[in-house]
């Protein structure tokens, strides 16, 4: 069974945390590692201690999450059911697993810092989350243990889910953070939104165009559509303005 998994660690801080996440990946076959945000001297320490030196190695650095998911088609966060009111659909990670097993394209698991997890702002960016069933009572675990957990659920099945029908091109993460930036602006100059509301309703959208699960098609023509209106909406007073 072949995976397309980048694993994306955001803003880790520890280089122990950073090297078990890298050997884990390398112990089931995971070698693609994006870091971002990460605290440069505890990468340094991680790649010059750890067994896995191949996976970080090979690792890229990312300033921002949108750029490092930019040619992903899934985007899956990892987290704790916790106490915070989550705004996308929360998976088992079996459940969760068996649906990155059937995905054609470039998947992002995304595991957060070790300190807090994933942001608000992160969460964004997802299509949906997925959970290790800890028990209530101690739900965080290691940064480490969950990239080894989640990675090895996705192997574990020799007879995993075979995606057979021809593969649909789902739209990537760049395309869909554009659709996001021209639907944010589109709400502000129609009026319907205003600076106050701006930054939450931005992060609104961005789950919402997640949710839709959009084709790469379907995205390009969206695209268009909201660039014509904002071009509409720029012009349209100017020419309603001119003499008779």
């Amino acid at each position: 069974m072949s995976l397309d998994v980048e694993v994306v660690l955001i803003s880790p801080r520890n280089p122990l945390n950073i090297g078990a996440a890298a050997r884990a990946m390398s112990n089931f076959g995971f070698l693609k590692l994006r870091l971002v945000d990460a605290y440069e001297v505890a990468y340094q320490e991680a790649r010059s201690a750890v067994n896995a030196s191949a996976v970080l190695k090979a690792a890229t650095q990312h300033a921002t999450l949108g750029e490092a998911i930019a040619d992903c088609t899934l985007v899956v966060g990892t987290a704790s059911k916790g106490h915070r009111e989550l705004q996308h659909t929360f998976r088992r990670l079996e459940e969760g697993a068996g649906l990155i097993r059937k995905h054609t394209g470039k998947v992002a698991l995304l595991f957060g810092s070790e300190k807090f997890g994933l942001s608000n702002e992160d969460m964004s960016h997802c299509h949906w989350l997925m959970r290790i069933p800890t028990r209530d009572e101690h739900e965080s675990m290691n940064l480490g243990q969950s990239v080894a957990v989640c990675l090895y659920e996705l192997i574990r099945s020799a007879k995993a889910e075979r995606h057979t029908t021809k593969p649909v091109e789902t739209a990537r993460g760049e395309d869909l953070e554009r659709i996001t930036t021209n639907f944010a602006e589109v709400l502000a100059e129609s009026g319907y939104t205003n600076p106050k509301t701006a930054a939450s309703m931005e992060l609104k959208l961005r789950r919402m165009i997640r949710r839709l699960d959009m084709r790469g098609k379907d995205a390009e023509m969206l695209l268009g559509m909201l660039r014509q209106i904002r071009w509409r909406l720029k012009h349209e007073p100017a020419e309603r303005n001119k003499p008779e």
